[in-house]
């Protein structure tokens, strides 16, 4: 780094003062210096495991927070509003009461874990109160929704007395409510989620911020492009297994829209596809990277841990469900090709350097190597990402110091350049998510004293006993309205925690349970009306947002069929390996058909056409619902296999051999 933080143009004036360039310089400084000690701190947590996961979060949950803090105050969003100096005095003062929360709890945490337990004093509480509320301010500003759940929260925790019905309650001290986010342990902000985020994901996210580091993630990118520039018809799958491939390891199916997005849609728009359309291909994809095993997104951990199972047994579950997505999404895009994509357009994408296909080698051995080692070795999660994470930084590290000798780099910012961004990558993300999952804690907190998740459980039961398929539309119901405006995580939790176990209880399978919840989390980030994914790709594509998000949902009805499919076809997730197929089969080929009848074209005239496409529709919902695989009903999938073959042929006679087909304004009017 230089001694003089550049000049930002764009920046407004008064952050082009030398006193704020001085300020951003001391904010750098502190970041990176924090950020480097957070990772030293984990790295030999992960070796040595000293302490236990409970005095790790203690010490390590305000350390996120500083990261957090200072990384917003370097880059000018905390606070923006209030000028230059007071943010950073605001920030300050955050950091130093966290290293002073660190040392409290840490120097008096037998006193208070096993000593005081129950009868805390009140420096105890005022500490934890505040460590509590700082966390809740960053989600103020991170999350708003998910603030305000807490909040509301909170207050019913004190005032349920206030409450009239089934949720009423006698209401709780606010020395309950500070002890139980903060000091027990069992709860709030130093509980096993904010524990998992800091030893079992961070692990795994030392592997994202090695790939990122070094460029892996641009070089799949480049690749995928370069699939285009053979075969231009090729494009838009192009854009799905680029997208595919980065939202796999990206964790976040906003983050993955931003980044891939921004390349895959305007070449899109250009080879003839709609906006509309276009911005839905990336939402559909970016949406699958939380269900592509090995790096299945957050829910996937925390379904790990609420099943007290490990985290392969979730991967080899989850292979099915994202081929099935995967497979569907391509082919609704291979269809939607078919009607629009009649401009041969070849990205205009330099040739893959011998830097780019070691980095795509390194992705694909990364990923080989999780799956070897806790599939084939049955090693524990955790030590198979750190040994991969070794193996991998090694390599990395060695292909960019031997391409820079061979390209003379002699610029010392260069060259450490890679280095510092792994560090900021994963101080970054780490605490980023360490934080999200302490708020989580504070919610979980509040369910658990309050007994919400027992009055829901009521409910769910009582419709359990009318019929199981409204006890399923009814946990539906509650996932979808819990999933608007919030990540997967949370969502994933709140179904977990309040639905999950009466759902076991009125005799489901628990992996039909959890992976039920899972896919309606994922869902959360496309539901309407708040889509977060689908904001992000239509503001990339500058179309209509509504519009963009009912096609993408279209688009995504694989994911929807497995919400159902789970309770007909439980074998898809109880049991791993051979036993799926059958129902992996059945599904996929109900998928397809259904991506069809959506998608595809039997005949250009509607009378005909709409017809057809509706027996189909009928036809697919069967194939999916019908338990069993008795001899009709494999008949019928036979059957539709082969409507489906018709009408394939049909559209490849009507749009790719005659060459013509709808023009973008009749295909974005139908979309």
């Amino acid at each position: 780094m230089s001694s003089e933080p550049e000049v930002d143009v764009d920046a407004p004036p008064e952050r082009n003062t030398p006193l704020a360039r001085r300020l951003g310089l001391v904010a750098d400084l502190a970041f990176y210096a924090i950020a480097l000690g957070f990772f030293v701190y984990l790295s030999r947590y992960y070796v040595t495991g000293a302490g236990g996961p409970s005095l790790l979060a203690v010490t390590a949950v305000p350390l996120t927070l500083c990261v957090v803090v200072l990384n917003d105050l370097r880059r000018g969003q905390l606070y923006p509003s209030l000028g230059v100096v007071l943010p950073f005095i605001i920030g300050l003062a955050y950091v130093g009461f966290s290293f002073y929360a660190i040392w409290y709890l840490v120097t008096n945490f037998d006193a208070i874990r096993i000593y005081r337990i129950g009868m805390w004093n009140t420096h105890d509480l005022i500490v934890g109160a505040v460590m509590a509320a700082l966390i809740l301010e960053y989600t103020r500003r991170r999350y708003f929704v998910l603030f305000v759940v807490n909040v509301i929260l909170i207050l019913y925790t004190v005032y349920g007395f206030m409450v009239p019905g089934m949720f009423h309650h006698p209401g709780m001290s606010w020395t309950r409510v500070a002890s139980s986010v903060s000091l027990e342990m069992s709860t709030g902000i130093f509980e096993r989620l904010s524990q998992l985020g800091l030893t079992l994901i961070g692990s795994f996210i030392l592997i994202l911020a090695a790939l990122r580091a070094f460029g892996c993630i641009d070089s799949i990118l480049l690749g995928s492009s370069r699939i285009a520039t053979r075969s231009p018809r090729m494009l838009p799958q192009a854009a799905v297994i680029g997208s595919f491939a980065v939202a796999a390891v990206s964790g976040s199916g906003a983050a993955n829209a931003a980044t891939t997005g921004s390349a895959t849609i305007p070449v899109l728009i250009k080879a003839g596809f709609p906006r509309v359309i276009s911005a839905a291909v990336e939402t559909a994809s970016s949406l699958g990277g939380q269900l592509m095993p090995p790096l299945m997104g957050i829910a996937a951990f925390l379904m790990a841990e609420y099943l007290g199972t490990s985290y392969f047994e979730v991967v080899a579950r989850g292979f099915a469900p994202a081929f099935i997505y995967f497979f569907g999404v391509s082919f609704a895009v291979y269809l939607l090709a078919a009607r629009y994509h009649h401009r041969s357009v070849t990205p205009d994408v330099p040739p893959l350097t011998f830097l780019d296909k070691g980095n795509i080698l390194a992705y694909f051995v990364a990923v080989g190597g999780l799956i070897y080692m806790m599939g084939y070795e049955r090693r524990p999660a955790m030590t198979s990402a750190q040994n991969v994470f070794m193996a991998l930084f090694l390599y990395l590290a060695a292909l960019f110091l031997i391409r820079s000798a061979i390209a003379r780099v002699t610029d010392l910012k260069a060259l450490v350049s890679p280095f510092l961004n792994l560090i900021r990558s994963f101080a970054t993300i780490t605490s980023e998510l360490t934080v999200l999952l302490a708020t989580l804690g504070i919610l979980t907190a509040t369910f658990t004293i309050t007994g919400v998740p027992t009055k829901v459980g009521v409910l769910l039961m009582e419709g359990a006993g009318i019929n199981i398929a409204v006890m399923g539309l009814v946990a539906f119901g509650f996932g979808y309205l819990v999933g608007m405006g919030l990540p997967v995580a949370p969502t994933y939790i709140i179904t977990a925690v309040v639905i999950a176990p009466f759902m076991i209880r009125a005799g489901l399978d628990p992996w039909v349970v959890h992976f039920f919840a899972f896919f309606v989390a994922v869902f959360g980030e496309l539901s309407p009306p708040t889509s977060v994914t689908a904001a992000v790709t239509s503001r990339i594509a500058d179309a209509p947002f509504v519009r963009t998000m009912m096609v993408a949902i279209l688009m995504c009805m694989p994911l929807m069929v497995m919400m159902a499919a789970v309770y007909t076809r439980p074998e898809l997730v109880v049991t791993p390996g051979w036993e799926q197929m059958p129902a992996f089969a059945m599904i996929l080929v109900g998928t397809l058909a259904l991506s069809f009848a959506f998608q595809g074209r039997f005949h250009p005239n509607k009378a005909v056409d709409l017809p057809a496409r509706g027996v189909l529709i009928l036809l697919a919902a069967l194939v999916i619902l019908w338990p069993g695989y008795d001899a009709p009903i494999v008949a019928l999938a036979a059957f539709v296999v082969a409507v489906l073959g018709f009408g394939l042929f049909r559209m490849r006679r009507r749009y790719i051999d005659d060459g013509t087909g709808e023009t973008p304004a009749e295909g974005t009017s139908q979309a």
